[in-house]
């Protein structure tokens, strides 16, 4: 509705140049192989990848402003990114795809899985879990997604050396899958510093696409800038930085409908007397670009945790148990809560 008529419906259109789906970014016109080799040096390898291109970022290719705006254009066109009505988008979200946890407590946390084409962030003090989660979420994202999956591969991008192979043999068997093939499904990457981890999402369209990647994972998305960026001086540069590394990760889960998690430290607050006495690194940057974030710590004793789901675009606040076992993400039992309290 807009001033009390409806809108009415879209003109069926004529295919042009500009709305053609082209498969290579040389296809698209104004890109010579010359332009093209210097489009890839910057990261963008694929159509997906230019149509959510910034004119700023393609100058640096030698292409003049007016071109690399009418070269985004095309791309955007060709991967139809367009204005849509509200009802559309609604039909839209049905083609989103949910991400098991293996737990149902954490599964309803998050109204039925962790949603593509968004960031959702897990944060923590050192061993609560969030790496052994991760790699439960590179396990499940390759089941079918009737059965929660996605049907797809995973990219894992580890910063602290906390990948290990191990929990994907003890995970895959108990979903039915063969670890060998698990493995094969899981393109990992470490990062052994903040421009490397920046670099390697910005090469990163190629193999996603290449290797039906449907996961994305940084697992610290904030060690090394922390560790790197000290002091106040250096505050600005850090988050810049990355605030745009955020952002690529969410082109990237847009372009390609897939799931990115970040895991994130934290800081001590000696000041919060009554609240929790830590908080995410990152500051507003972290907060305003990750669209979910769940804030995991330990419950008292034992292999339990809790999550709490501390902000979500749609849902309420709210706070779901699990536990860590040898093989994976398991919810709480009865038998798990009477130990719990004793």
């Amino acid at each position: 509705m807009y001033g009390g008529k409806p809108l009415s419906e879209p003109e069926e259109k004529t295919t042009t140049e500009s709305q053609k789906k082209f498969e290579l970014i040389e296809d698209i016109p104004g890109i010579g192989p010359a332009t093209a080799e210097k489009i890839r040096e910057l990261g963008f390898h694929t159509v997906e990848s230019l149509a959510t291109a910034t004119v700023k970022e393609l100058t640096q290719a030698g292409v003049g402003e007016k071109q690399a705006a009418k070269i985004i254009t095309v791309a955007r066109d060709s991967i139809a990114t367009s204005f849509i009505r509200a009802d559309e988008l609604m039909r839209m979200r049905q083609n989103l795809l949910r991400l098991s946890m293996t737990s149902k407590q954490l599964d309803e946390l998050v109204g039925g899985g962790l949603e593509s084409q968004t960031i959702t962030e897990f944060y923590g003090e050192y061993g609560v879990g969030k790496s052994i989660l991760c790699h439960q979420l590179a396990v499940n994202a390759q089941l079918p997604i009737e059965q929660g999956g996605l049907n797809g591969g995973a990219l894992y991008v580890d910063t602290e050396n906390t990948f290990r192979p191990e929990w994907i043999v003890r995970m895959a068997p108990p979903l039915g899958l063969d670890p060998e093939t698990v493995g094969k499904n899981i393109i990992y990457s470490e990062a052994f510093n903040s421009d490397h981890q920046i670099l390697i999402l910005e090469k990163a369209d190629k193999i996603i696409q290449e290797n039906n990647i449907k996961l994305i994972i940084v697992d610290s998305l904030t060690a090394h800038f922390r560790s790197e960026y000290l002091g106040r001086e250096m505050l600005a540069e850090r988050q810049q930085k990355l605030n745009s590394h955020m952002h690529r990760l969410v082109r990237l889960a847009r372009a390609f409908n897939a799931v990115a998690v970040v895991t994130n430290q934290v800081m001590s607050r000696p000041d919060a007397f009554f609240a929790s006495g830590v908080e995410p690194v990152g500051g507003h940057i972290v907060a305003h670009t990750s669209h979910t974030r769940i804030f995991l710590r330990r419950a008292t004793g034992g292999p339990v945790r809790i999550a709490r789901l501390v902000s979500s675009p749609y849902l309420p606040e709210g706070e779901r148990i699990f536990k860590i076992t040898e093989e994976g993400i398991k919810d709480v039992t009865e038998e798990d809560e009477v130990k719990r309290r004793r």
